[in-house]
């Protein structure tokens, strides 16, 4: 057993928090928009293969080659995709964060301005939609800058929130070293944000989803139809909505325009904000909300 294991296995415990949202809401309900079409494994980017993963492919197989296909599966998240979603949030007043990839962000002036224009947050999803888990350290942190200065470049300001999603064991030490994130969004281990510690600095930290969460149409054993999407959606919602009455929670939502925006999906999603916005006690937030929200009331000690 060892005396400095780095995981945290106890987080708040048995210790309920008595967090109080604004307008002392229930939940704080967080829809993410992950925005990757166009940073994809590609040959046309340097890389050796072809994208395998969150497609209509499941279990696509790389080809050192193009892969057409797959190229226009996820061109469809650029092309229709976003603008279906886009329509809706901004039909429904629905504020938004946008995790989003440097470099997909780069190749659609046309989608960048309408976050600029639209009740958005862009936190950033790295340079490249890749998996770093093999990638160097001295290389991953090169492509962090990169994001940053492109989304700086962009949208007028850096970003304040990160995530990676398909992260290394070096993704966190390197939020760390940038010292510019209000919040890091690499964990999956609560409900609720928390302070994690290095040395002498501290980082808060936002969970994500991979439950709540869109990818499920494209993995094994994941949503088959728009129903179990929604029924999934209200069953974790009513279930924080509850612990709400004495203890509020956090629950995000992780979207993706070449899946939720498909037709046959996104009348899942309609129904599910359609249900949440009966509740008058529900905080609908950005992430970064959340992070300026954590920060204030419940500062690192």
């Amino acid at each position: 057993m060892k005396k400095n294991y780095p995981r945290n296995l106890v987080g708040y415990g048995n210790k309920e928090m008595n967090v109080v949202w604004p307008n002392n809401s229930r939940l704080a309900l967080q829809i993410v928009l992950n925005y990757e079409e166009g940073a994809e494994n590609s040959i046309l980017h340097g890389d050796k293969h072809s994208e395998t993963f969150l497609s209509e492919i499941i279990g696509a197989q790389p080809i050192k080659g193009r892969h057409i296909n797959m190229e226009s599966m996820y061109e469809f998240g650029s092309r229709r995709g976003f603008w279906r979603l886009h329509k809706l949030f901004k039909e429904k007043n629905i504020p938004i964060t946008i995790f989003g990839v440097a470099m997909a962000l780069e190749r659609n002036p046309e989608v960048c301005n309408a976050i600029k224009n639209g009740n958005y947050e862009i936190a950033c999803h790295g340079w490249r939609w890749i998996d770093y888990q093999n990638v160097k350290k001295k290389i991953e942190k090169e492509h962090m800058k990169k994001a940053i200065k492109s989304i700086k470049k962009i949208f007028g300001e850096r970003p304040l929130g990160w995530y990676t999603g398909r992260c290394s064991p070096n993704t966190r030490d390197l939020v760390f070293q940038d010292g510019g994130f209000l919040y890091d969004s690499d964990s999956y281990s609560d409900d609720l944000p928390y302070w994690e510690y290095k040395k002498n600095k501290k980082q808060l930290i936002i969970p994500y989803t991979l439950d709540n969460n869109d990818m499920r149409f494209a993995t094994n054993q994941g949503f088959n139809s728009g129903e179990q999407f929604y029924t999934y959606l209200k069953d974790s919602f009513d279930a924080l909505y509850e612990e709400g009455k004495t203890n509020p929670k956090m629950m995000s939502v992780g979207l993706h325009c070449r899946l939720i925006g498909r037709p046959g999906r996104i009348q899942s999603l309609k129904k599910f904000l359609d249900y949440v916005l009966k509740f008058k006690d529900v905080w609908i937030c950005k992430r970064i909300d959340i992070a300026k929200h954590w920060i204030k009331n419940y500062p690192s000690k």
